[in-house]
């Protein structure tokens, strides 16, 4: 779910399962076109098949969170991942969420629950951060992707793959080994508040 591609090995150990388990797996998600298989060497590497694929993930998991507690153990989500994460290409948790937020309050976007669009005035202030200035793609550029954890939406689109690549290149955030969490930088609070006016605490 943060956009690399990683081999069965790897995916193993992440899961808690055994290889064969896991190239069991593996093979079927790759058959239904879940997932997308490519060869460097000796290894295999698997990467989500497209972002409408990690969209999907994200939706489960918003119905599997409001799904009752069962008596059974399960694993608990950890803190990290909540306050901020990647979401395939852009980001996630309650961090994007505050921004998603704060744009909206600023008047910079509008978010309804299937579309967004980013006003004048958002393109210009976005635009004076680096972002969102490329040329227009095939692509939506601005929609709402509902987070999981918080159950309300933060930016998708490549609008927010955009934000998520300026947020990396710029300090803002630190991606954490071995995780799709992500770090919000003492610079980036900085630049979050006075650039969008979000307000992380």
């Amino acid at each position: 779910m943060d956009g690399r591609s990683l081999t069965a090995s790897e995916l193993a150990y992440a899961a808690g399962v055994g290889a064969a388990t896991t190239s069991g797996h593996l093979a079927r998600l790759t058959q239904g076109g879940l997932l997308v298989a490519s060869r460097q060497g000796r290894h295999r590497y698997y990467r989500l098949a497209s972002a409408e694929v990690a969209r999907m993930l994200e939706g489960i998991m918003v119905v599997t969170r409001s799904a009752p507690e069962r008596p059974r153990a399960t694993p608990r989500v950890p803190a990290t991942l909540i306050e901020a994460r990647t979401c395939y290409d852009h980001l996630a948790g309650r961090v994007a969420v505050a921004i998603a937020d704060a744009l909206a309050a600023r008047g910079a976007i509008r978010l309804t629950p299937d579309a967004g669009e980013v006003t004048e005035a958002g393109r210009a202030m976005l635009a004076s951060c680096g972002i969102g200035c490329g040329a227009p793609g095939r692509r939506r550029f601005c929609r709402p992707c509902l987070d999981w954890s918080e159950r309300r939406p933060h930016l998708a689109g490549a609008l927010g793959a955009d934000l998520l690549r300026v947020s990396l290149e710029r300090d803002w955030l630190r991606r954490q080994a071995d995780s799709r969490a992500v770090t919000v930088t003492p610079l980036g609070r900085r630049a979050y508040a006075e650039l969008f006016g979000a307000r992380l605490g």
